[in-house]
């Protein structure tokens, strides 16, 4: 069985056939859904999957749609972790410093993110882009109590080792089938295995071979070779493992 543990299957792109792709999935050997949230628009709809029993869902305020965001989003997002019982994570949030421009803004709506996070004893889903060192230091700072999920991971080894030592997950999708990912590939060799999920942030970050494509959970099936071949280990044993892990994160 296989646990996606990042894919937002809320988008418009999976509008027209989204019960297909359950069922893409379902026969692929995906079994369950991590969907998180990115604009406080999006929130009802990504509450409205969490009523499968197969999806668990998050809800947040994600950097790239900085311009979506108000301040009075924050109130409604404590609001939401009160009263919403499936909410099982805070995200999408985090940093992307490809924006230079709004990084102040960033910061302060991952901050209030952050200390969400630390009220209300909920994991966290983090988004970090050419930030892994600066968001690193933050989290080492506030010693959150359920740790997260570093979303679609891309550093070095040694940014690897910090965000595992603090307690968190490593999510790894299409990025790590790709030639190039070379670095990438060989920090994956060496995570300890209750370290990383496998993820495939659909509708994005299509796995080698499908450029330009809609990326899909049942593409998990090839992250999943190419971990396991990275990790010289059965491919079932790693499905069983990424499996636990991303429950024990998600605490479901």
């Amino acid at each position: 069985m296989l646990f996606d543990a990042h894919c937002h299957l809320d988008f418009a792109a999976f509008d027209a056939d989204r019960e297909a792709v359950f069922s893409r999935a379902h026969a692929a050997g995906v079994r369950r859904f991590m969907v998180p949230g990115t604009t406080r628009a999006r929130w009802p709809s990504v509450s409205a999957l969490a009523a499968r029993d197969d999806v668990s869902v998050g809800l947040g305020l994600h950097p790239y749609f900085i311009d979506d965001h108000r301040d009075e989003d924050l109130d409604a997002l404590e609001e939401a972790l009160t009263q919403r019982g499936e909410v099982v994570a805070i995200g999408e949030c985090g940093i992307d410093a490809r924006f230079p421009q709004t990084l102040p803004r960033q910061w302060q709506l991952f901050e209030a993110q952050l200390q969400l996070a630390k009220q209300h004893r909920l994991p966290l889903v983090i988004h970090c882009v050419h930030a892994n060192d600066q968001v690193a230091k933050r989290l080492r700072q506030l010693a959150l109590p359920a740790g997260g999920l570093i979303h679609a991971f891309a550093g070095s080894a040694q940014q690897a080792q910090r965000f595992v030592d603090l307690g968190y997950h490593l999510g790894l999708g299409g990025a790590a089938t790709h030639a190039r990912a070379q670095r990438l590939q060989r920090v994956i060799a060496g995570l300890p295995d209750d370290a990383f999920v496998l993820e495939t942030d659909s509708p994005d970050m299509p796995p080698a071979g499908h450029p330009g494509q809609r990326n899909e959970p049942a593409n998990l099936t090839e992250v999943l070779t190419r971990v396991a071949a990275l990790r010289r280990r059965p491919k079932a044993e790693v499905a069983a493992q990424t499996y636990a892990n991303t429950c024990r994160l998600f605490a479901c």
